[in-house]
């Protein structure tokens, strides 16, 4: 009974020392990805203009290449030299990792379809072309076809409603080809809306540094003219 008890407390022991020094290892990988990613910040110069393309293409030039290392942080950017080294994702890539984990468990093509209409009114995303109501007519026809709700695992019913995707590709103008085209501007359009927000906060910021007395005689900078660099 003594041996019985001395070996378990061993296990217990082990399995403590294990559990800590995976965390450990945690800890230490996510450190050593926010310390790239500050790293690769400190050599960018991202200019806060939204409306300035070439200040667009340049935030989104560098947000490709880093995101927030923790929920409760900004996303960090680097340049894409810097992309393996940082382990990180793009918008477009933390979009497609979102979809995945969304939508592994779920069975039928309608749910499937109405995540990622969930999916992309949280990212803000606007579906311009109408594409959305395509798909859930696609779907229904298709649905009336096979006289059933049509499930990811029907390989014939799915092949019949990626036909009806393929028809609506075409009517859009929209070829498999020219994903990587679209996928750059969905980074430019997101990178914008981020600049304008980072424009709102710093004018907001200056505003109200502006109401302290300290600070009331001074001219403040155009938001334009700030090196987020010196605030590193």
């Amino acid at each position: 009974m003594l041996c019985t008890y001395n070996t378990l407390n061993c296990e217990l022991l082990t399995l403590r020392h294990a559990s800590k020094e995976m965390l450990k290892g945690i800890f230490l990988e996510v450190k050593k990805k926010f310390e790239t990613a500050l790293g690769i910040l400190r050599q960018e110069k991202i200019t806060i203009d939204p409306h300035d393309p070439a200040a667009v293409a340049q935030y989104a030039k560098v947000m490709k290449t880093c995101v927030s290392v923790n929920p409760t942080l900004l996303a960090i950017y680097g340049s894409d030299m810097n992309m393996t080294r940082a382990d990180l994702f793009s918008e477009s890539q933390r979009i497609k990792y979102t979809i995945e984990t969304r939508t592994q468990d779920i069975a039928d093509a309608r749910s499937y379809l109405l995540a990622l209409k969930d999916i992309r009114m949280k990212r803000g995303l606007v579906d311009e072309l109408g594409a959305e109501s395509m798909m859930m007519d696609a779907l229904d026809k298709v649905e009336k076809e096979l006289k059933k709700p049509l499930m990811r695992n029907n390989k014939e019913g799915m092949s019949l409603l990626m036909a009806e995707f393929d028809k609506i590709n075409q009517k859009l103008g929209i070829r498999r080809e020219d994903l990587p085209k679209y996928e750059e501007q969905l980074e430019l359009k997101i990178a914008k809306a981020q600049l304008e927000e980072l424009k709102k906060d710093a004018l907001e910021a200056m505003e109200t540094q502006k109401k302290r007395e300290e600070f009331k005689d001074e001219e403040m900078p155009d938001v334009k003219s700030l090196d987020i660099r010196n605030f590193i």
